[in-house]
């Protein structure tokens, strides 16, 4: 799972369909699949805008 995460955050359009069987493979339904692949992604997302507006930056 760890692993998916880390391939997605680095490049999500290199993904490809063994990356979601090694999930299948260790017990993750089409559910649990979504559902690593939502929360990632909108942790991804949610930093870099937390980033670009400078949120937990000291002021210089």
């Amino acid at each position: 799972m760890l692993d998916f995460a880390v391939r997605l955050t680095a490049a999500a359009y290199k993904l490809t369909p063994d990356d979601v069987a090694r999930l299948r493979a260790v017990g993750f339904d089409d559910t649990g699949v979504l559902q690593i692949t939502l929360i990632a992604s909108w942790f991804n997302y949610i930093n870099r805008v937390a980033d670009a507006l400078g949120v937990g930056r000291p002021d210089p």
